[in-house]
C-alpha cells in the first residue's frame, strides 16, 4: 500500500483492509505530524515499514530514545503542536522515560508511540518486554495498550486530544507487534472524540471573575505573576492587554519567561530561588496578587511559612483544578484556559468603568523603584581576564535580539544566567526544562526546533556537563541538516552542584569537578561540525559572530569561563523567597 501526498488519511469511500500500523500512519496524517523522531527495533518494525510506503512524516532517527522524546518535545514547546516520538519495546521505551517525565512535569502536549511485544507473550518475560502502562502511569497524562488493531485510530485520535487539551502533556500508546501487523476493515479517521471521563473545563466561573476585578481594582500594591500556562494557552497578548490596563507590576517565572516583554519597564525580572530582588519583594508585599497559569512551586516561593506569613489576597487562575491551592491556599480560584479567563477579565474591567487607584499605584511602584535600584543583577562586567558567564549570555543578547531567535538550555547554572541576563520579549522563545531539571534537553530540543523553524537562528547555551548527556545527537543534526549553534560555558565543573557545595558544604567538592574532558572542537570537527575554542574575554563576541555568519553549518563554541563564578541572587533551600543571598558577601 501506497500512502502519499495524494492518498491522505482522510474517509475513503468504503472501508479497506489495513494493516495496524498502517492505520497508525494514516491518524498520524489526520493530525497533520510533519516530524516523528524516532529509533527502530524489533517490535515497532510493521510501524516503520508502513513509514517507508508514506511521504508526507518525516521521520527523523536519533541516536538514543532519550533524544527522540526530547526532540519531540522541543518541537511542541516552539510551536505548540503536538510532538510525536516513536520508540521500540523494552529499553527502547525506558530509555525513553526521562524524556516523558521531563515533557510531563512542564505539561508539553505529546504523543510516544511505544512497540511492545506480540499480545500473547505480554507478561511471559518476552525478549524486550517491559511493563510500558505500569512504568510510564505516573508521568504521563494518559497511556494506551492497543489491544486490536481495530481500535488503532479511535485510541490514536482520544491520544492526541488528551495530549493538547486542557492542561496539556504526555500520551503514551504501547503497540504490540502483533496488532500492527494484523489487518482489520479500515473506514477513515474518527472526525469528532467523546469520553465522558474527560471534559476539561475552558471558560471560568463568571463570579469568580466578577470578585477578581472587584479584588483588582481595589488594590493598593497590586502583582501580577505568571507562568507556562501563559505561553500553553497562547495568551502573551491578553496577558500584555491586562498589564496595560492595570498598569501592575509583573513577574514570569522560569518557565513563562517571554510571556511578557523582559524590557518593559513593568518588567521586574524572573523570580524564585534565583530571581530578581525586586520580583521576590514584590511577591511577598502586595496586597493583591494575581496568579496566571503558574503552580507556586518550591523554586518560586520557597519556604511556605514564609510566603503564608504575610496577609495578602491570592487570584488563581489555572486549567487544572488540583493545581490550585495545592501549595497556597487561594482567596479566588478560577478554573478555566487562561486565555478565556483573562479576555472576559478585561471585557469586566472595560464594562465596570472602574480604575486602579493611581496614587496607591504610583507609591507601589516608588517602592518597586527602591528594590530595583539596588542593581541585584550587577556583577565583575568589565573583567578582561577571565571570561564571565553572565557577558556571554548578555552579548548573546545584544548580537540576537532583534533576530529570529530560539534559545534552549540545559540544566545547571548556565541555564540560570540564560533565564536572567537574556532578556525574552517573545513568547515561545525560551525553551528549557523546568519542572523536572533534565540534563541533556539542550541539544535535542534545538534540532526538534530548528527542523520547525529552519529560518531561525537556534542556539543551545549549555555546560561542559550537560552537553554529554546527549552529546552524540550532533550526529542526527549533521544527518538532518539543523544548524544549531551550542554555546558550552565551560567552567571545568558541575557548577550548580559546586555552587552548593560551597555554600552548604563548606568548599566540600565531593565529584562536581570534571577533570577528563574531551577536546570538544575536535569532538565537533569528528562529528562533521565546527568548533571554535574561546578563551579571552575579548575573543566573546568575535567568535559569536563568526558561529551566527555560518548559517548552514552546526558549530560548538567551546567557551572557558570563569570557574569561581555562582548565580546570585540566591534563595537557599528551606528559606524565603525575600531571604536573599545577593553576592559572595553575604557568605
Amino acid at each position: 500500500m501506497e500512502m502519499n501526498k495524494a492518498d491522505t488519511a482522510k474517509s475513503p469511500a468504503g472501508a479497506q483492509e489495513l494493516r495496524g500500523a498502517e492505520i497508525l500512519v494514516k491518524a498520524l496524517q489526520a493530525e497533520n505530524v510533519q516530524y516523528v523522531w524516532g529509533y527502530p527495533g524489533g517490535a515497532v518494525l510493521h510501524i516503520y515499514d508502513a513509514f517507508y510506503k508514506q511521504d508526507t512524516i518525516q521521520h527523523v532517527l536519533v541516536r538514543h530514545e532519550q533524544a527522540a522524546v526530547h526532540a519531540a518535545d522541543g518541537f511542541a514547546r516552539a510551536t505548540g503542536e503536538v510532538g510525536v516520538a516513536l520508540v521500540t519495546s523494552g529499553p527502547g521505551l525506558t530509555n525513553a522515560v526521562t524524556g516523558i517525565a521531563t515533557a510531563y512535569m512542564d505539561s508539553i502536549p505529546m504523543v510516544i508511540i511505544s512497540g511492545q511485544v506480540p499480545t500473547a507473550a505480554i507478561g511471559l518475560d518476552a525478549f524486550q518486554e517491559c511493563d510500558t502502562v505500569g512504568i510510564t502511569r505516573p508521568i504521563v497524562k494518559h497511556n494506551f495498550l492497543v489491544k486490536d488493531a481495530k481500535d488503532m485510530a479511535e485510541v490514536m485520535k482520544k491520544a492526541f486530544h488528551i495530549a493538547r487539551s486542557g492542561r496539556p502533556g504526555p500520551v503514551v500508546v504501547d503497540v504490540p507487534k502483533d496488532v500492527s501487523f494484523n489487518k482489520v476493515p479500515y473506514s477513515g479517521y474518527p472526525e469528532t472524540v467523546e469520553m465522558r471521563s474527560y471534559n476539561p473545563v475552558r471558560k471560568g466561573h463568571g463570579g469568580q471573575i466578577r470578585k477578581a476585578l472587584q479584588l483588582l481594582m481595589a488594590a493598593k500594591r497590586p502583582y501580577i505573576y505568571t507562568g507556562g500556562g501563559v505561553l500553553l494557552s497562547n495568551a502573551s497578548a491578553e496577558l500584555r492587554a491586562l498589564v496595560d490596563m492595570l498598569n501592575a507590576p509583573v513577574t514570569n517565572t522560569l518557565m513563562g519567561l517571554g510571556a511578557f516583554p523582559a524590557t518593559d519597564r513593568r518588567f521586574l525580572g524572573m523570580l524564585g530561588m534565583h530571581g530578581t530582588l525586586e520580583a521576590n519583594n514584590a511577591m511577598q508585599n502586595c496586597d493583591v496578587l494575581l496568579a496566571v497559569g503558574a503552580r507556586f512551586d518550591d523554586r518560586v516561593i520557597g519556604n511556605p511559612k514564609h510566603f503564608a506569613s504575610v496577609d495578602r489576597k491570592i487570584i488563581h487562575v489555572d486549567i487544572d483544578p488540583s493545581s490550585i491551592s495545592k501549595r497556597v491556599k487561594v482567596d479566588v480560584p478560577i478554573v478555566g484556559d487562561v486565555k478565556d479567563v483573562l479576555t472576559e477579565l478585561m471585557a469586566m474591567i472595560r464594562d465596570s468603568g472602574l480604575k486602579p487607584d493611581a496614587q496607591a499605584l504610583a507609591q507601589w511602584w516608588e517602592t518597586v523603584e527602591g528594590w530595583r535600584s539596588r542593581a541585584c543583577m550587577k556583577y565583575d562586567s568589565n573583567n578582561s581576564v577571565v571570561i564571565k558567564p553572565q557577558k556571554v549570555i548578555e552579548t548573546l543578547w545584544d548580537m540576537t535580539k532583534d533576530a529570529d531567535a530560539y534559545i534552549t538550555s540545559d540544566v545547571g547554572q548556565h541555564q540560570m544566567w540564560a533565564a536572567q541576563y537574556y532578556k525574552f520579549n517573545e513568547p515561545r522563545r525560551w525553551i528549557n526544562s523546568g519542572g523536572l531539571g533534565t540534563m541533556g534537553v539542550g541539544i535535542p530540543y534545538a534540532m526538534g526546533i530548528k527542523l520547525a523553524k529552519p529560518d531561525s537562528e537556534v542556539f543551545c547555551v549549555t555546560g561542559e556537563g550537560s552537553v554529554q548527556m546527549c552529546i552524540q545527537e550532533l550526529s542526527t543534526c549533521l544527518q538532518y541538516n539543523t544548524p544549531i549553534k551550542v554555546v558550552a560555558l565551560n567552567n571545568g565543573y558541575l557548577g550548580m552542584v559546586r555552587q552548593w557545595q560551597e555554600i552548604d558544604y563548606s568548599g566540600r567538592y565531593s565529584h562536581s569537578y570534571m577533570d577528563a574532558l574531551p577536546n570538544f572542537v575536535k569532538l565537533a570537527e569528528a562529528y562533521g561540525h565546527v568548533g571554535i575554542l574561546v578563551e579571552k574575554p575579548e575573543d566573546v563576541e568575535p567568535a559569536l559572530r563568526e558561529a551566527r555568519r555560518l548559517k548552514d553549518r552546526t558549530v560548538f563554541l567551546d567557551i572557558r569561563t570563569d570557574p569561581t563564578e555562582n548565580v546570585f541572587p540566591m534563595v537557599q533551600a528551606g528559606k524565603g523567597i525575600t531571604e536573599m543571598i545577593m553576592g559572595a558577601e553575604d557568605l
